[in-house]
């Protein structure tokens, strides 16, 4: 008797066909994904900035828009991760925060291809800010003038860097005092590319290059054009340290003062400690550290000597004698630095009508 075998094959499942994504679902993973990938490019290689004040004219104009470079100094990891995507302080066109401090880590710095060098122009946040996190404060582009352990002077509106005069900026802005005997008015100065000057009872003070100073004074109706510098030993107000009776310092006379570096130590005096005192309570990252009776506290302990933790720099803008810097409110901390400005790729005229709105020149201009 022969048995035939019969094999019985389970038929596979019918698969269910994948249901299709609506239009609706479709543009949201499309925003989401252009998100992520936008924020990723952002933080991590470049960013766009727009120069809205005079304090780097004229190497850089109110209407010019950079791209920063976060690859030269290396990128930040974010310090406020609860923040609206591609926001800053507040979501746009309102005044409401975008951001929830609720959450705060500590700043971590990827590697770099550069360090800062001098001469950089930099874009960092504002130190002296307060109100926002250390990573959403206000964005300042300066030049950077002195490096960690740098010596950094100025005698007469020059600057001196470890005891030699630098060399300027080209396209630097200097004030002078206009005299005259003609009424002047706003289109004698837009022709002439000068876009910071105003009126006195002396005659009209001006932000210009000494090469257009030069030009102004060659004009008949022009009797003097004179530079206009602050007296030696005569205290500005606002100056930092702050410190009148100590330093008598101007924005055109000022320090020395030593720029502080990683694991440098310096000796806490009286002297010393109004122009180190910011640095350590504020950026250093003390948690307990104090100033009582005009003595450092850390710990509960007077320091005779302190050891910086990061490096630190000195920035000022290339319109020297009208740009709020360095000289004013002081340091600028490693862990607040953003990047290098690189380049200019579009420039917008306030003044200009038409087709003059835009300067083609400037347009793609590489920073120096």
């Amino acid at each position: 008797m022969s048995f035939k075998a019969r094999f019985w094959k389970r038929k596979a499942p019918l698969q269910q066909p994948t249901p299709k994504k609506s239009l609706t679902r479709e543009w949201a993973d499309a925003v989401m994904f252009a998100l992520v990938f936008a924020s990723l490019i952002r933080w991590a290689t470049f960013e766009a900035y727009a120069i809205p004040s005079s304090s780097m004219e004229k190497s850089l104009l109110v209407g010019d828009y950079l791209f920063v470079s976060k690859l030269h100094y290396g990128p930040r990891t974010p310090g406020t991760p609860l923040q609206v995507p591609l926001t800053h302080q507040t979501v746009w066109g309102t005044s409401l925060p975008s951001y929830s401090d609720a959450i705060q880590l500590s700043p971590y710095r990827l590697p770099g291809f550069s360090e800062v060098k001098r001469n950089d122009a930099v874009v960092f946040n504002f130190p002296a800010e307060q109100g926002h996190p250390l990573d959403l404060k206000t964005y300042y582009i300066k030049r950077c003038i002195g490096v960690a352990g740098d010596t950094v002077a100025i005698k007469r509106g020059q600057v001196y860097i470890n005891g030699t005069a630098t060399g300027n900026p080209d396209d630097m802005q200097l004030r002078y005092l206009l005299t005259t005997d003609r009424v002047l008015d706003e289109s004698f100065f837009l022709d002439r590319d000068i876009t910071d000057s105003y009126r006195t009872r002396a005659g009209y003070m001006v932000h210009v290059s000494p090469e257009k100073a030069r030009q102004l004074a060659s004009l008949e109706f022009i009797k003097t054009v004179t530079r206009q510098l602050a007296s030696p030993q005569m205290a500005e107000a606002g100056i930092f340290p702050h410190a009148s009776d100590l330093y008598k310092w101007n924005k055109d006379n000022f320090g020395p003062l030593y720029i502080p570096a990683q694991g440098m130590t310096v000796a806490i005096t009286p002297e010393t400690l109004p122009l180190y005192e910011k640095v350590i309570l504020e950026y250093e990252h003390n948690e307990h550290a104090e100033v009582r009776d005009g003595k450092l506290y850390i710990d509960g302990q007077e320091a005779n000597r302190y050891t910086f933790k990061q490096d630190y720099y000195f920035m000022m803008g290339d319109n020297r004698d009208n740009s709020l810097d360095s000289r004013y409110w002081g340091f600028v901390p490693e862990d607040h630095l953003v990047g290098k400005a690189v380049f200019v790729w579009m420039s917008v005229n306030p003044h200009g009508k038409f087709l003059d709105k835009i300067r083609w020149s400037h347009l793609f201009s590489r920073i120096d």
